[in-house]
């Protein structure tokens, strides 16, 4: 017996439509073209599936009608240039994302290699590997605490070598606090860059979406009463870490669009150019500064 695929597409995308699910009809089609083994744009060219076939989709579909990320269900999750492995244990990396990768990869081009770049909060590595595959020349120090989370970051650098070696970068992986001064203190006053994308929601608020409330680590969301906790402390070491010049950008939530510049303020003689920055949905969500030239962290 077989099924033809588009029929099960449409109930797929059906019953993601009423569980809520933002994109059901991509995340039917993904989910199929997981089952197969196939790129979602091949999928056209499938005209029949297996009754084993339709049960692991049917499944799975279930599952992310429970909202179970997507990116859980099939292994995977795309950012910029990237295939990520991700799990539990580790954030699913966002789209939002991207333009503060993009404010960082737009500064290390201006310099020359090669180039010194830390990622604090890494994750499964999205920030880290895009920086050093997208800026030939650069070695990125990705800091990770969570124990799981730094086995998707160094499963993922791996995963990646034979990129990092052709572009001449290099991830060197950390397992620590970002907020540790001495983690990176061999590297005090010679970063070009630094990015982070800390947790930042406050510790009372309860996430929107099932898929980050349910499923992402509580670690990598929640700093403090006003979640800036982390962000504090990232401040303070990008200080410590970057060159007179050198770029930090850090996320934040769209509520943080001035609480978090202010943390850069409240530091004088230490940085210029503080400006906070919008999202694909204009929505505020980044911070960016430079470091100045100041004698001292806060002085």
């Amino acid at each position: 017996m077989s099924s033809d695929p588009r029929n099960a597409i449409s109930k797929a995308a059906l019953l993601l439509t009423e569980a809520q699910v933002s994109s059901p009809q991509v995340d039917a089609e993904f989910l199929l073209a997981h089952v197969l083994g196939v790129e979602r744009n091949q999928l056209t060219s499938v005209n029949q599936i297996s009754d084993e076939q339709l049960f692991e989709y049917e499944n799975l579909v279930a599952r992310r009608a429970n909202r179970v990320p997507l990116q859980h269900l099939t292994g995977i999750a795309y950012f910029r240039h990237l295939e990520l492995a991700v799990g539990p244990g580790v954030f699913v990396p966002r789209p939002e994302t991207e333009l503060l990768v993009e404010a960082a990869i737009k500064h290390l081009k201006t310099v020359s290699s090669p180039r010194i770049a830390v990622d604090l909060c890494a994750g499964s590595g999205a920030i880290a590997l895009s920086l050093a595959l997208e800026v030939p020349g650069t070695t990125v120090h990705a800091v990770e605490l969570s124990d799981d989370a730094f086995k998707w970051l160094t499963h993922n650098v791996v995963d990646h070598a034979a990129k990092l070696e052709a572009a001449e970068s290099h991830v060197i992986v950390h397992h620590g606090n970002a907020g540790d001064q001495s983690l990176l203190s061999e590297l005090f006053n010679q970063v070009d860059a630094l990015v982070s994308n800390p947790p930042y929601i406050p510790s009372e608020m309860i996430p929107r979406d099932p898929e980050a409330r349910d499923h992402d680590p509580a670690i990598a969301l929640f700093s403090g009463a006003d979640g800036l906790d982390v962000a504090r402390e990232v401040v303070v070491v990008a200080a410590e870490l970057l060159k007179p010049g050198g770029f930090v950008g850090m996320e934040h939530a769209d509520v943080q669009g001035e609480s978090m510049p202010a943390l850069f303020a409240a530091m004088p003689n230490t940085w210029t150019n503080v400006r906070d920055n919008l999202d694909y949905n204009k929505l505020p969500r980044f911070t960016t500064a430079v470091r100045s030239v100041g004698d001292g962290v806060g002085r």
